[in-house]
């Protein structure tokens, strides 16, 4: 079966008044993947090790790896720190934040769009911290 657009997951929802029947006729259109696993498929693109990570993405590899295992569902920020880590590009990002049920960074909130600035620009995390502190935003940690 070939994936459906959201689009046309919507357009199907407003016309399907029965829930059950949307429910079993889209099932398989359905994220039913865990942050774990699709932080595992964006590492597996990377050329960085665990232990690695875990200093860039500004937290303790016990954390990191709880996080990837699924017995801990990262904060956005949290998620975004390991995304900055693994070097992700703002499309991968915005795509995690997405899957794992986080509104995408939007350019028009302040404090978006200077993580986005920083993701884009390759910075490291502590850039994009500082950065922040220096405009009066929140940090990420």
């Amino acid at each position: 079966m070939q994936d459906k657009t959201t689009g046309d997951l919507k357009r199907e929802m407003g016309e399907q008044p029965n829930l059950d029947a949307y429910l079993r006729e889209n099932g398989s259109q359905f994220v039913d993947r865990s942050i774990g696993d699709l932080l595992d498929a964006l590492y597996e693109t990377k050329a960085v090790s665990k232990a690695s990570l875990a200093r860039r993405a500004g937290m303790s590899e016990v954390y990191l790896h709880q996080v990837f295992s699924g017995r801990r569902k990262p904060s956005r920020d949290r998620l975004l720190c390991i995304c900055i880590g693994l070097g992700a590009t703002l499309e991968e990002t915005q795509r995690l934040l997405k899957r794992a049920a986080y509104a995408a960074l939007y350019p028009r909130i302040r404090r978006d769009a200077i993580i986005s600035h920083g993701i884009v620009h390759r910075m490291e995390l502590e850039e994009i911290n500082e950065t922040l502190f220096l405009k009066n935003e929140k940090t990420l940690f």
